[in-house]
């Protein structure tokens, strides 16, 4: 019964033909208690890798800044940008290695370095690539959303309608989950960040 105090979330990550779409909602809950409304779920990582979680956000924000600082060292080391699967795999080892106490948190890392690329990482640091992908006590119902419309060869703006209709959707029936959503795009020309309200 512990699982109950386990905050929800719905994250969600797209590619399209360009790059990449995170989008994240805003409420941190815990049980039947909402903690906060207006809580950031999506954490640039590199110039052009960035995360978004479900879960304990004090663990992803801890881990996020432990992956950039290590990025950003191997980036001075190599002289070039870190890898959108190299910063998924750094991940991982890290979350594998804390397996015995871990960083409680379902992770999407997406990023542009020469094509566009989502991995999905649960606790334990598994890692698994895929062209969309979503997380949290929602992601039932907006991968039943997106499983119906998503198409490889979207534009920008259809993969940002298809985030935003697929995070409310989960909002409608997920309790853990609403009050805005944050969206972070990313293409070889840099990072992006919206919000919506609700």
């Amino acid at each position: 019964m512990a699982f109950q105090f386990m905050p929800g979330a719905t994250a969600i990550g797209l590619t399209y033909q360009e790059g990449i779409i995170l989008a994240a909602e805003k409420r941190i809950s815990y049980g039947n208690f909402v903690v906060n409304k207006n809580t950031r779920k999506i954490f640039p990582i590199t110039d052009q890798v960035a995360s978004a979680c479900a879960g304990m956000v004090a663990d992803m924000q801890v881990l996020t800044r432990q992956v950039g600082a290590l990025a950003k060292i191997r980036k001075l080391e190599t002289r070039r940008e870190v890898a959108t699967n190299s910063v998924a795999k750094l991940m991982s080892v890290i979350m594998f290695e804390r397996r015995f106490f871990p960083l409680l948190t379902q992770v999407i890392v997406g990023g542009v370095n020469t094509i566009p690329e989502i991995y999905t990482l649960d606790p334990l640091g598994s890692l698994l690539p895929d062209k969309y992908a979503a997380v949290g006590t929602g992601a039932e119902l907006a991968l039943g959303l997106i499983d119906s419309e998503y198409k490889k060869d979207m534009t920008e703006d259809a993969s940002k309608k298809l985030a935003i209709r697929a995070i409310k959707s989960s909002i409608q029936r997920d309790s853990a989950s609403g009050d805005g959503i944050d969206i972070l795009t990313i293409t070889s020309k840099g990072i992006e960040e919206e919000s919506i309200g609700l």
